[in-house]
């Protein structure tokens, strides 16, 4: 079994100009690293919950990479299903993460259990990864405010594919420079994250996470979103209709696990 990344995902050559973990700037957009664990069932969620609680995270913190995101599958994907989110101020980050790991040895002996399991023995059916980039007017990760008293939470995944690259740009674009997100806040939709994706199973496509108390407060504030008047105006625009730019839309609901940090 490989460790927490397995093989780095790119050479860091190839992204001319990256940061690297010392002179990275704060305002720079964070890459997401959106890890899915599909479990077995049986032991396997509580295996790996204790790997996370117990190993991952605490070796992630003390790497810097801070907050780490565990969120456990409530309807859209498929169950058992635990996924992470880990953020990163570089690619040389992400590449460098094994090594890192490999030389942390709290990580070693905390994780051991899961970390050496024998070939029939891994906890989980297999690991679907994608990266992301935040968008630059959404650089960071926001912490609900709930999660520091472990209030309800509720978590929106939303995936939005596009026909074309030129496409997936335009809906970009709404989001974050011809006001989607400020109508979001006004109607009581709360960001997380913003992100495009760089590599995984749905391109070109974007992804962002919202936070709610509850269905019912997440019905509501999607009410007041659609017949808010500057959506309706926005989304009839030409260029930025939905049949003109998105092909599919995935929604995902997600709860957190008791240990995470978002």
């Amino acid at each position: 079994m490989t460790s927490l990344i397995g093989a780095p995902l790119f050479a860091k050559e190839a992204f001319a100009g990256g940061s690297t973990a010392q002179t990275s700037v704060e305002s720079a957009p964070e890459i997401y690293l959106w890890r899915q664990y599909i479990l077995k069932t049986g032991t396997g969620p509580r295996r790996v919950a204790d790997f996370l609680q117990n190993a991952a995270l605490p070796a992630l913190n003390r790497l810097g990479h801070k907050p780490i995101g565990v969120f456990e599958g409530v309807s859209g994907v498929t169950t058992p299903t635990v996924f992470t989110l880990t953020p990163f101020g570089s690619f040389d980050e992400i590449g460098t993460l094994e090594t890192r790991l490999d030389a942390d040895k709290e990580f070693a002996s905390a994780g051991a259990a899961y970390v050496d399991a024998g070939a029939t023995a891994v906890p989980y059916v297999r690991q679907q990864v994608e990266l992301l980039t935040a968008f630059p007017k959404f650089p960071r990760i926001v912490v609900p405010a709930a999660t520091a008293t472990k209030a309800p939470r509720l978590f929106e995944l939303r995936t939005y594919e596009s026909p074309t690259e030129r496409a997936h740009r335009a809906k970009v674009k709404m989001f974050s420079d011809m006001g989607e997100i400020e109508i979001f806040r006004r109607a009581g939709l709360t960001p997380v994250f913003f992100s495009r994706t760089l590599a995984g199973p749905k391109m070109p496509s974007l992804t962002y996470m919202l936070v709610h108390e509850n269905m019912a407060a997440r019905d509501k504030s999607w009410s007041a979103f659609g017949s808010d008047p500057d959506w309706r105006k926005l989304a009839a625009t030409p260029g930025y209709t939905d049949p003109e730019i998105v092909s599919n839309i995935t929604v995902a609901y997600l709860r957190p696990a008791q240990y995470s940090q978002i």
